[in-house]
C-alpha cells in the first residue's frame, strides 16, 4: 500500500482524543473529512482502528498495535522535513518546575550547543507528566522514578542523573536559625512540614519514606500556590520546618535560613525518563550529556531503597 500520511494523522488524532469531533477540530477538518481518511486507512490496512457506536469511540486491537508505530512514524516524517527545511524543532522538555535542579543541569548542559534548544514545561510531577511521555506529547521528563501510584511503564527508559542534598529551611526568628547544620535527631524533634504535594504522587511517597524511616513527624499543609506558599509556611512555624533542594531558588532570601541535613545528608535521586521509541538525534545528544552521578562514597547518605 501506499503511504497514506494524512490518514495516519486522522487516525493518530482521534485514538488520542478518542473523539472524532474534537480530533477534527484538532486537525481543522470537517468531522465527516477526518471520518473518510479514517475509513480510507482502514480499507488500506483491510483492518477496523475503532469501534464506533453512537456514544463512544474506542481502539481495536489493530487500533492499539498500530497507534506506536503510526505516532514514531509522524514523528520522523515531520523531523525529516523539518531538517530539509532547515527548521531546528526543540526538544519537548517536562522540568518539574524552574526553581529545581533540572532547569539548571539542562541550562547548564545545552548553553554550549545553539542548536539543542528546549521547549520546557512544569507539569510539577514526574507522575503527571508520565502520559505526556506516553502519548509522545514530550520527549523527556524528570523526577523521581519511583512510588508514582502505578506500575512503571515498559514504554518507558529512566536514568538517574543527579543526587541532590536536602537542607531544611527556616525563617529568620524560628528557634533553630541560629544552627549551622541540622541534625537528624533535630529534625526528628522538630518535625516536617510541607504543602501537600496533591498530583507529585511520587513526591508525597519519598517525603513519607525518608520521615518515617527516622521517625520524623510528618504533617501536610495546603497544596503551595507557587514558591511564596513555601515562605508564608516557613513564616508561621515555629516548630516544626521544612526541607527542599540544597539549591532550591526562592524569590528572597531575606529572613530565610538554610539548613543542611546532616547524620545522615538525605538525597533526592533525580531521573530522566523518555520513551523507548523516540529516536530523536537531539534526545540521544541531551542524554549523552546528563551522564549518571557517581554512588555516594560513604555511609553518612541517606537514600530511600
Amino acid at each position: 500500500m501506499e503511504a497514506d500520511l494524512p490518514g495516519m494523522r486522522a487516525f493518530v488524532a482521534a485514538a488520542e482524543e478518542l473523539h472524532f469531533g474534537r480530533a477534527a477540530a484538532r486537525l481543522f477538518l470537517t468531522q465527516q473529512a477526518l471520518s473518510k481518511r479514517v475509513r480510507r486507512l482502514e480499507a488500506a490496512l483491510g483492518a477496523p482502528l475503532f469501534d464506533r457506536t453512537t456514544r463512544s469511540v474506542e481502539l481495536t486491537s489493530a487500533g492499539y498495535r498500530l497507534l506506536p508505530l503510526a505516532r514514531e512514524t509522524l514523528a520522523s516524517f515531520d523531523a525529516a522535513v523539518d531538517s530539509v527545511r532547515g527548521v531546528s524543532v526543540p526538544l519537548r522538555i517536562d522540568v518539574y518546575h524552574e526553581r529545581f535542579t533540572p532547569m539548571e543541569v539542562i541550562r547548564e548542559a545545552i548553553a554550549p550547543f545553539p542548536d539543542l534548544t528546549v521547549e520546557p514545561s512544569m507539569r510539577q510531577g514526574l507522575a503527571a507528566a508520565v502520559p505526556a511521555l506516553l502519548r509522545r506529547e514530550i520527549d523527556a521528563a524528570f523526577g523521581y522514578a519511583n512510588d508514582l501510584g502505578r506500575p512503571w511503564p515498559d514504554e518507558l527508559n529512566r536514568r538517574l542523573f543527579s543526587l541532590v542534598p536536602l537542607h531544611a529551611f527556616v525563617s529568620e526568628d524560628h528557634p533553630l536559625a541560629s544552627r549551622r547544620t541540622l541534625a537528624m535527631a533535630e529534625l526528628a524533634s522538630a518535625g516536617l512540614v510541607m504543602p501537600d504535594p496533591a498530583g507529585a504522587t511520587e513526591w508525597g511517597a519519598y517525603l513519607t519514606r525518608f520521615t518515617s524511616e527516622f521517625g520524623i513527624p510528618l504533617r501536610f499543609s495546603e497544596p503551595a500556590i507557587g514558591i511564596l506558599s513555601y515562605r508564608q509556611l516557613m513564616d508561621r512555624e515555629r516548630r516544626a520546618v521544612t526541607v527542599g533542594e540544597e539549591g532550591m531558588t526562592l524569590p528572597s532570601e531575606d529572613g530565610v535560613r538554610r539548613l543542611p541535613i546532616v547524620d545522615p545528608v538525605p538525597l533526592f535521586p533525580w531521573s530522566v525518563v523518555w520513551h523507548r521509541r523516540n529516536h530523536d538525534p537531539k534526545l540521544r545528544r541531551l542524554l549523552a550529556l546528563l551522564q549518571p552521578p557517581p554512588p555516594p562514597d560513604d555511609q553518612h547518605r541517606w537514600l530511600p531503597e
